[in-house]
């Protein structure tokens, strides 16, 4: 039963794992810009466009 498992898991863990890997980051970038859109004071909203 425990060679089934340890054959079975790491491929669907890897894969979790690779897939966390890329959510966690892009949702936590995703999140800041919305904070940044909806908290930034209004002086320093078009701070890219002017120079």
């Amino acid at each position: 039963m425990w060679d089934f498992l340890l054959g079975f898991l790491p491929e669907k863990l890897v894969f979790f794992c690779s897939l966390l890997a890329f959510a966690v980051p892009f949702s936590v970038y995703k999140i800041n810009q919305l904070l940044h859109k909806h908290g930034d004071p209004p002086w320093k909203k078009d701070s890219n466009a002017e120079g």
